[in-house]
């Protein structure tokens, strides 16, 4: 379907749409629908308070009827919106209005990176690399937060028109399991679950770095990796099947892609990069791996008919992504430019020979065939020089000590040594870097130095039951560890300041770094006794029995405790405190005294706000003859005496 058959068709549903032309909440108001998915309608909206453009989505009335999905719909949003980040689509409010449940996004204008696969084929592995990067970098700002996209598909990448890049529908799949539908819709969506998610249902950073690396194998060849005529079929492929090498489907691409894509959609979710951050640095170096004519060589799957030129805007294809990149000459190639010198040189030519005796022909083509051997001799030796006797370190990241060595004697080189090191980011037993590094410059047959990954440092946690803080906290720095959040119990048994138990418990195994939780011991728990309206002294003497200290505090207050006695505690009477612990105590000054206002011959209503407002309680005493009467005739307190404030005035009604 065309562009413009594609837009005429949105109009057509828009103006069936019922929400399109309504306000949510009084504030966001709807005006046109974008798309429609599995669990929500988007449309395109303005905040009517900031007059700001913004996306709405909206959950089908089916989910929003599910209490549960709503309570988890709202959590995640939540979640979402504190993910500050320029490669995601930030989500700036969440309301209900009536039956509808909706998101309040940013509004990217522009289209998908399915709309640009749909239109382009297959991309260059620059424009290619151009999208991933953004991406992995969403990506990761999400899983060092904590979050797992689970649903990565080109359909939630978003390109806007000025060529920016973000992730869409941020933690919004972990409610449906899209992965029991038969439609053509989960048919793509399963295109990119990782195998543990079809096989066990579990989800970590890993599995966002399987869709990345099938997304990836997307954009270099214009197809997925997986076919297959029902869902099932393609889960089965995922759980027993490698991703193929983008090459077979891509005659001459750089192999470094084909490892990049083999390394991001390994079976075994213990090979891929733990998360989008590792998967991001992997991308950087083969970028920097790559010449350009890899990075720029185009695809035989590229549609390049009617989208060469830039000014067509009726392409959804981004203007950023139109534009043609010229090839930039490649100057530092020695070779090349030797290869160059050596062809000018040897195009000679000789004037024609004036006639001579019949000997002298021979003399000069003997002249003539010594001249280009020494020209070819001379050559030869500059290139020998300057590049014939050198070679490029091959990239090794990712391999095997074995792999490793077979491409550097491939390469003409040999191993100098091999190196350990802990790595959070490396497998155990694959090449870390090498020395010199990966694209250096070398001389044949010289040697490079491995430096090979023991996997992450791992240490045990220490047993720190029963120590001082202090003590503790040193102890797990010196393990290699850090110390966590500290929070605080009582303990009968573990004196008051010292370790109850760590989070995770002693003996558990912890990349080196990590940080553990301490819970320390406030002492043993007593029950505090409630000492309020006794004098100072028999208020110590309980407290003290109890196992508590006492002090009190130098300002007193106006309370209904006579003057001397505990007005006021803290901690309150009937709670806990650790067996040591100090009380407060906040002595009276007696009850403040207010002059009682004179309410005879009012009416009751008019007599019980007066007094109220002066601070009193109001008790009526209508007797027999007051039970029909409306007036005061005589109250406990003759107005303009003093009286306690907060005490109860007796107002007689007849």
């Amino acid at each position: 379907m065309s562009v413009v058959a594609r837009t005429l068709a949105c109009v057509d549903t828009t103006l069936q749409d019922p929400l399109v032309g309504q306000v949510l909440d009084g504030r966001y108001r709807v005006d046109a629908r974008i798309a429609v998915g599995g669990m929500a309608t988007v449309y395109r909206g303005l905040d009517t308070r900031l007059d700001r453009v913004l996306a709405l989505k909206v959950m089908h009335p089916s989910l929003a009827a599910d209490g549960s999905f709503v309570e988890r719909f709202i959590r995640e949003a939540k979640s979402v919106a504190r993910l500050d980040h320029p490669n995601v689509v930030q989500v700036f409010d969440q309301g209900t209005d009536g039956s509808y449940v909706y998101l309040a996004m940013e509004y990217v204008s522009g289209c998908t990176l399915r709309d640009v696969l749909r239109e382009r084929g297959a991309l260059q592995p620059r424009a290619a690399l151009d999208i991933l990067e953004p991406v992995l970098a969403a990506l990761g700002a999400a899983h060092r937060a904590g979050f797992v996209h689970r649903d990565m598909k080109p359909e939630n990448v978003l390109i806007g028109d000025d060529g920016r890049v973000k992730v869409a529908d941020f933690g919004l799949v972990r409610a449906v399991d899209t992965v029991t539908n038969t439609t053509g819709a989960v048919l793509g969506t399963v295109s990119y679950l990782a195998p543990e998610q079809i096989e066990q249902g579990t989800a970590d950073p890993r599995v966002d770095v399987y869709a990345c690396g099938v997304v990836l194998y997307e954009m270099l060849t214009g197809g997925k990796p997986h076919q297959g005529e029902s869902p099932a079929q393609v889960l089965y492929q995922h759980l027993h099947e490698d991703v193929p090498a983008p090459s077979a489907a891509v005659p001459g691409l750089a192999y470094e892609l084909d490892e990049l894509v083999a390394t991001a959609t390994a079976r075994n979710p213990e090979v891929r990069p733990h998360d989008a951050v590792a998967l991001l640095a992997r991308a950087r170096e083969t970028r920097a791996a790559l010449g350009a004519e890899q990075l720029d060589a185009v695809p035989p799957q590229a549609l390049s008919e009617d989208h060469d030129n830039a000014d067509d805007r009726t392409s959804v294809i981004p203007r950023a992504l139109t534009v043609p990149r010229p090839l930039p000459v490649n100057e530092d190639d020695e070779s090349s430019a030797a290869e160059a010198a050596f062809h000018r040189t040897s195009r000679l030519e000789t004037p024609p020979a004036p006639r001579r005796p019949a000997r002298r022909p021979r003399r000069v083509l003997l002249t003539v065939v010594a001249a280009v051997l020494l020209v070819l001799g001379v050559g030869g030796g500059v290139w020998y020089i300057n590049s014939g006797q050198f070679t490029k370190v091959p990239p090794l990241l990712a391999k095997t000590e074995a792999q490793a060595r077979q491409r550097l004697d491939e390469a003409g080189l040999e191993v100098k040594d091999v190196k350990h090191a802990y790595s959070d980011t490396v497998a155990r037993g694959t090449v870390i870097s090498t020395d010199p590094e990966a694209g250096a410059r070398i001389r044949s047959h010289d040697s490079v130095t491995l430096t090979v990954s023991d996997g992450p440092e791992t240490v045990k946690v220490p047993a720190l039951k029963g120590r001082p803080l202090g003590e503790a906290q040193g102890l797990l720095r010196k393990a290699g560890l850090e110390p966590g959040m500290v929070s605080r119990a009582f303990s009968e048994g573990i004196p008051k300041g010292s370790v109850i138990s760590t989070d995770p418990g002693a003996g558990t195994e912890r990349h080196a770094g990590s940080a553990i939780a301490l819970v320390v011991s406030k002492g043993r728990p007593v029950d505090v006794p409630d000492v309020t309206g006794e004098d100072l002294d028999q208020a110590r003497s309980d407290l003290q029995d109890a196992g508590l200290k006492v002090t009190v505090a130098p300002q007193q207050i106006n309370s209904e405790y006579d003057k001397g006695q505990v007005a006021a505690q803290t901690p309150a009477g009937g709670g806990k405190a650790a067996e040591g612990d100090t009380v407060t105590l906040t002595l009276s000054k007696g009850p403040e005294m207010v002059e009682v206002p004179d309410v005879t011959g009012d009416s009751v209503d008019d007599a019980k706000r007066t007094l109220q407002e002066a601070g009193f309680k109001v008790d009526e005493d209508r007797g027999i003859l007051g039970l029909f009467g409306d007036t005061v005739k005589k109250q406990s307190v003759e107005g303009g005496e003093q009286a306690p404030k907060g005490s109860k005035i007796t107002i007689t009604i007849r």
